[in-house]
């Protein structure tokens, strides 16, 4: 009974010393808001009003990922916290597709002649953009239900990235500033990003655009804004108009899986003539064959695979992910073309917690290759590197991490 009564106390009095700890690193926080952010935001024309109501009665969030308390280290998560970075397959779940592709149809008849009118001014056609609106945020329809001055704010003062997370708070105060969000808290995804376009404050500044012209760029209520701002974006960070995004294709074994990449590129001819070819049987298009094309495996050898081209690296500045901008690309075509799911289907490859990706990353360094950062994120550096590890053991490239992999890396 006394171990019970002592077991009892002990917990209580951790308990009050996590508490206690809590509470510093509150204090802490509302000094950092008065002394760092403050005089930031006032000189970014934000008043004092705006700042006091847009943190009355915020205090931290906890529980969101990647948090640095102060005295704290970062370490590397090991579950994945984004569907991105998770097994490809479950990206593609058969609900989320029919719901985007039927409601994006629904769109695209609502506001056919306003994606027509932006596609003509932006080169950016109608069904990327409504992929993309569907994607961030159900076409206006996903409740948004984060207080994002508390997001950025805890990001801003204790996370892997604080720097970017304060610059986008103080936009996020420019923003209530100028009046643009609608009456009431701001609200923002778990990582800040705001309104249907799901744009971090800092593009909401740059890229949203007033296309009903009623003098606001309100992302938050109207569809016109919100079609226009995304165009707007993906014109600006380059999409190449008359080009299409990608497609998929059939590797024939002899072409490695190792050869992809954005810095792999070659002329979509050159893929052809290596025995890459559609899967639906059709030529690539003419107009495509001497501009660049890039080959695209997101699972290796265990899914489908595309010959893409500059502009899926444009959907990538949307969204880091190259699972993401497949998305939208697919989406997209099943909304305007009727396409169906990918001819070659995801393998059964397993999940890996991300400190095990992390640990084969960074043993493939000690080996010389470039795997873009030991992060545990399996992004294209890291198939590939897994791909030529292969074929340095003769063994034939898969470009994919898998269970049992790790013992033979960091033996």
């Amino acid at each position: 009974m006394r171990w019970i009564v002592f077991a009892f106390c002990l917990t209580c009095l951790l308990t009050d010393a996590r508490a206690q700890d809590r509470s510093a690193v509150e204090g802490q926080f509302q000094i950092w808001l008065q002394e760092t952010v403050w005089p930031r935001a006032k000189a970014k024309g934000v008043s004092r009003l705006t700042m006091q109501r847009a943190f009355e009665g915020v205090t931290l969030n906890w529980k969101l990922p990647d948090l640095v308390p102060p005295g704290s280290i970062a370490k590397t998560p090991q579950q994945q916290k984004q569907a991105e970075f998770g097994a490809p397959g479950r990206y593609f779940n058969a609900n989320s597709i029919q719901g985007a592709t039927a409601v994006g149809r629904q769109m695209a008849r609502r506001h056919a002649n306003f994606l027509a009118q932006v596609e003509a001014e932006t080169g950016v056609p109608g069904r990327i953009i409504l992929a993309i609106w569907g994607r961030e945020s159900g076409y206006g329809q996903v409740a948004i239900r984060h207080d994002a001055f508390q997001v950025l704010g805890t990001k801003g003062f204790m996370s892997t990235r604080s720097a970017y997370f304060t610059e986008e708070l103080i936009a996020a105060l420019q923003i209530a500033q100028a009046g643009h969000a609608p009456p009431g808290r701001l609200k923002s995804s778990w990582a800040g990003a705001l309104g249907q376009p799901q744009f971090m404050p800092s593009n909401v500044l740059t890229y949203a655009v007033d296309g009903n012209r009623d003098g606001r760029l309100d992302v938050w209520r109207s569809a016109e804004d919100t079609i226009a701002s995304i165009g707007n974006f993906l014109s600006a960070y380059g999409w190449v108009a008359g080009r299409d995004w990608g497609f998929e294709v059939s590797v024939p074994a002899h072409v490695s899986c190792a050869l992809e990449g954005p810095d792999q590129g070659r002329p979509i001819q050159d893929w052809v003539d290596m025995g890459v070819t559609r899967v639906s049987g059709k030529p690539f298009p003419k107009h495509e064959l001497q501009g660049e094309g890039y080959l695209m495996m997101p699972a290796g050898r265990y899914g489908p695979a595309f010959i893409v081209t500059p502009n899926f690296y444009v959907l990538k500045d949307y969204n880091k992910s190259d699972l993401y901008a497949l998305f939208v690309g697919h989406i997209g075509d099943r909304i305007q073309f009727g396409v169906q799911d990918f001819n070659t289907g995801w393998h059964n490859i397993g999940t890996l917690y991300r400190s095990d990706i992390a640990a084969m990353q960074k043993s493939l360094e000690s080996r010389g290759h470039d795997v873009g950062g030991v992060d545990g994120l399996p992004g294209y550096k890291t198939r590939r590197s897994i791909g030529r590890w292969q074929e340095g053991k003769g063994q034939p490239p898969t470009c994919f991490p898998k269970q049992g992999m790790k013992a033979a890396l960091t033996q």
